[in-house]
């Protein structure tokens, strides 16, 4: 349960600082420090079994039929990744704790951040690939969450936007390689996977997956040409970005490519997709980063190029180049974050992060100066600094790729290296010189504590490059070893290899990145400049929005085209595929045309003419009484539950019931907001051609239609079957489920998890509801009675004998009309009780209780029935929602697969034996929702329906009745 605690507390943590109160600042960040704190313990508790190369696994079981199981998989990559989550995560929290407005919602901020702490760590720490896919996705959806925190700004909702589409449509394209890859290995499991790395390069689908996978990943870190999503992300918190940039959302890219190079690496297809996109993003992230004025955006710009170097690192795909990358993504993760907070220290204290006023900061902010100049020399690639090792094997590498004679890549890695120093150049030039205009604030240096992660993460910067080996090395012997296994290679982290070529390169970038800022200063005039010379054309952001233009036109030209709000067009579009639909799927003519006819019952057969009688002359009666019409299609439903109950389906036939009589009530109520009818004055003797014919077409489509679907569900009823679905059910019932009613089973056992669904629409449907009507409630009246004055009082005492009468007072005495509401909740207890062996079931059962409920407000009035009972629907829906899914992750516990149902038989005095199975626990839930969502809607409705404390007659003329909007017309 350790394993499952690193993922899931932060998630709990998510919860609950969404409900910490708003002044709570203190707490909320005491929250999050103790969730990164938790996963740092049990991190470091793990230390002596991944140290020894243990692979530590737990598995729940999901759907073993499917090969999918929620597995959590620690090796040492893993491991050294989720160290880098927790540990960088604290230190943003400790950060965020200063840098956040107390006017800022920061309960919101706190549980996006630990939610998207919980989704970084489901993807380094799992073990199906599926299930990683769904973390993967959860990560895009919390980092949009954050990047539009402040959603009152455009520019926090367009990069929200941006990245969120970007990404999520990698994760599609991710989500359908890992298809592809599983098909190949025949199994998700990543264990598996990792190891049929010949099965997978020597399979045809192989290029397919590569492509997939890797559009996944590049979209994800932000790879030339999808690196254009990155910068718009700034409009971020800036605790935010350090934490997307550094550790989390961009690294999940590089992380994906380094946990499959096992499976997917060592082919030309491999080198040229990963290394080719690497080197485009490498170069065109660093040269753009030197002409950004925003100091997020030049940090952003530089991200995307070191990014591009990992990710070049990992495309040559040698053992070396992957140590390599791993130690670049140690040591990006600690300088990139650093300066993110010095850079967020400084608009926080100036007001500004424009490059082209700042200056002279030094003397104002020497420490977080001091911290933000050793930070650049790391970014920079200078000596005794921990980005110096990195970047100097990266060089090696390069010179090892291209051989003696194809020196492009070393080029590219030295012009990369130039670039990277005028940029880190650029970046400290703010300390120095003086500011071309007013600073917004008076600089100073922050508090203590909101520099402390800053000066921590510099620390680390100096101690990994000067003792590299000792501090840094047995982390990233861990994570090389987990990664290449026997291919690992042996290397050395020493600061000083002797005079080789490869320092010579550092060198020459060194100096001529110095040289080139120097030349760009004196003669293109940095500050000034509003472009990008060269590639100012090539605008990724640009083309993205124009894609969007592009596909918004194109989606309104198909709904122009294509689409009709007219509700007949629609319907005739439905029963044009009624007819087309059946016939795709029913084979040839000789298949389904014959169809035996034998047992013909001339009362079954009454009984339909009655229903469809009923039907038409409901559609006819529409016309003129919409009441009346309601009472027809009434009867058409009361057809169908006693044609399930000739067809010995007694459980259908009771639901069927109960559906009608609370659909039927809901809808008289529903009734008085449709608008009023128009009679024509003039009785119309003739119908125009046109109308005459098309409506003739529209009758003859939906006839055809109609028996097209009749005949086809016919055939498939009364064709033989050996092996059907409803035989495994029917034998398996009782000693798989517990029970004998083989619906019941069937909902809350063998399909439990299709019910929850359903059960979630229910809810949802529910809401939605309630919340637009709730728009449109009416003003009580001026003559309402005083609520003290009904609380005493008989309804009927408060209203004039038609209103009696219209309510059935003068017919059946209210008290006795009340005592219906125990008489049927002990009727509803009574088929609840029953269902897993007899028909009921907490369907049903819910269902009674609901039309329990609807009686009282339908006679005794919605005052007197909300005086006397608390019905609090949105904790009724709340409360059956919890509790089956409490009943699913139950199952969890002891080992057994969501929803797993389990029968015990428990002897109790007086009683006897007692069967209890654990999905009567579930089918609670499910009586639960039911009776709230039908609550919910009832609520609605009524209280739509008042005026004052009078309940309209649900007959009343349509020209009596209010306009829509609650007011009388």
């Amino acid at each position: 349960m350790l394993l499952a605690s690193l993922v899931f507390v932060p998630f709990i943590g998510s919860l609950i600082a969404a409900l910490l109160p708003q002044n709570a600042r203190n707490g909320e960040a005491w929250l999050a420090a103790g969730v990164a704190g938790w996963g740092l313990l049990v991190a470091a508790s793990l230390y002596p079994d991944i140290s020894a190369g243990a692979i530590l696994r737990t598995e729940f079981a999901w759907l073993p039929a499917q090969g999918l199981h929620f597995v959590l998989r620690v090796d040492g990559l893993a491991w050294v990744f989720t160290l880098l989550v927790l540990a960088i995560g604290l230190l943003v929290i400790v950060y965020a704790r200063y840098y956040m407005s107390p006017e800022d919602p920061v309960p919101r901020f706190f549980s996006f951040l630990l939610a998207f702490m919980g989704s970084m760590l489901g993807v380094v720490l799992s073990g199906n690939l599926v299930q990683l896919v769904v973390f993967w996705e959860l990560t895009s959806l919390t980092s949009f969450l954050l990047i539009g925190y402040w959603h009152h700004r455009a520019d926090a909702r367009r990069g929200a936007r941006m990245a969120f589409t970007v990404t999520g449509a990698g994760g599609l394209c991710l989500f359908a390689g890992v298809l592809v890859l599983g098909h190949i290995v025949g199994s998700y499991d990543l264990d598996v996977v990792l190891a049929a790395g010949d099965t997978v390069r020597s399979h045809d689908l192989y290029r397919v997956a590569l492509a997939l996978i890797a559009l996944g990943a590049l979209t994800k870190s932000a790879q030339f040409p999808f690196h254009f999503w990155l910068p718009h992300a700034m409009a971020a918190p800036t605790p935010v970005s350090s934490y997307l940039h550094s550790a989390t959302m961009v690294k999940a890219g590089v992380f994906l490519l380094v946990r499959l190079w096992p499976t997917l690496s060592g082919t030309p297809e491999w080198t040229w997709i990963i290394g080719g996109a690497g080197v485009c993003t490498l170069l065109l992230g660093a040269f753009i980063a030197i002409f950004q004025h925003d100091l997020k955006g030049l940090l952003a710009y530089s991200t995307i190029s070191h990014l591009g170097l990992i990710t070049v690192l990992i495309g040559i795909g040698t053992p070396l180049a992957m140590v390599a990358a791993l130690f670049h993504i140690l040591n990006h993760a600690t300088f990139k974050a650093s300066l993110f907070m010095a850079a967020g220290i400084i608009d926080h204290e100036t007001g500004t992060r424009d490059l082209r006023i700042l200056g002279g900061l030094l003397p104002k902010l020497p420490f977080t100066g001091m911290l933000a100049i050793v930070a650049s020399g790391a970014m920079a690639g200078v000596p005794l600094l921990n980005g110096f090792l990195s970047k100097e094997m990266f060089f090696a590498e390069t010179l090892l790729v291209g051989g003696d004679t194809n020196w492009w890549m070393s080029v590219a890695a030295v012009a990369m290296g130039m670039f990277g120093v005028a940029y880190s150049l650029r970046f400290i030039s703010i300390f120095f010189g003086r500011p071309s205009g007013e600073l917004p604030r008076e600089p100073h240096e922050p508090p203590r504590w909101m520099r402390f992660p800053v000066e921590l993460l510099v620390l680390a910067c100096l101690v990994v490059g000067i003792i590299p080996a000792r501090s840094i090395g047995p982390f990233l012997d861990i994570a090389a070893t987990a990664t290449l296994g026997v291919s690992t290679p042996r290397y050395d982290l020493a600061v000083w290899h002797g005079v080789n070529l490869p320092l010579m390169m550092s060198v020459v970038a060194l100096l001529g990145g110095v040289t080139f800022y120097a030349v760009l200063r004196r003669h293109f005039n940095l500050r000034q400049r509003t472009n990008v010379p060269l590639i100012d054309r090539f605008n990724g952001a640009q083309a993205y929005e124009t894609s969007m233009a592009y596909l918004t036109r194109s989606a309104a030209w198909l709904l122009q085209h294509l689409g009709t709000t007219r509700l007949q067009a629609q319907l005739l579009m439905m029963m044009l595929a009624l007819l087309v639909v059946p016939l795709l799927l029913a084979g040839t003519p000789p298949d389904w045309t014959v169809l035996p006819v034998h047992g013909f019952d001339p009362l079954f057969a009454g009984i339909w003419i009655i229903g469809g009688t009923c039907a038409v002359a409901g559609a006819w009666m529409a016309k003129f009484h919409r009441l009346a019409a309601l009472m027809l299609i009434g009867g058409t439903g009361i057809v169908t539950a006693a044609t399930f109950l000739w067809l010995s389906a007694p459980d259908l036939a009771l639901t069927q019931l109960m559906v009608e009589t609370v659909t039927t009530v809901l809808i008289v109520l529903g009734l008085r907001w449709l608008p009023p009818r128009i009679e024509p004055k003039v009785l119309q003797l003739s119908i125009p051609r046109r109308v005459w014919l098309r409506r003739s077409r529209d009758m003859t489509i939906a006839v055809v239609g109609g028996l097209a679907m009749a005949a086809l569900t016919y055939a498939v009823l009364v064709h033989p079957a050996s092996n059907t679905i409803s035989d495994f059910f029917l034998v398996n019932a009782l000693s798989g489920g517990g029970g004998s009613n083989v619906v019941n089973v069937l909902l809350v056992d063998f399909r439990s998890f299709d019910t929850l669904g359903e059960v979630t629409v229910l809810a949802v449907v529910a809401l939605t509801v309630y919340a637009l009507l709730r728009r449109f409630r009416p003003a009580p009246d001026s003559a309402e009675i005083p609520p003290q004055q009904t609380n005493d009082l008989d309804p009927a005492s408060r209203q004039t004998p038609a209103e009696q009468a219209n309510r059935g007072y003068l017919l059946v005495p209210g008290i006795y009309l009340r005592l219906l509401l125990p008489f049927m909740g002990v009727i509803a207890v009574y088929f609840f009780m029953r269902g897993h062996n007899l028909p009921g079931g907490g369907f049903v059962a819910g269902l009674i209780f609901a039309v329990a409920i609807l009686v009282q407000y339908m006679l005794a009035g919605a005052v007197w029935v909300e005086s006397h009972l608390s019905l609090r629907p949105h904790r009724w829906l709340g409360f059956g929602l919890i509790l089956a899914g409490a009943t699913g992750i139950g199952a969890w516990l002891f080992g057994h697969p969501f929803l797993t149902t389990h029968t015990a038989h428990v002897d109790w005095p007086l009683l006897g034996e007692l069967h209890l199975p654990s999905a009567f626990v579930f089918d609670l839930g499910v009586f639960t929702v039911v009776v709230g969502t039908t609550m919910l809607m009832l609520v609605a409705l009524a209280h739509q329906s008042l005026r004052g404390h009078r309940v309209p007659v649900a007959g009343a003329p349509d020209a009596e009745r209010p306009a829509p909007g609650g007011r009388a017309a």
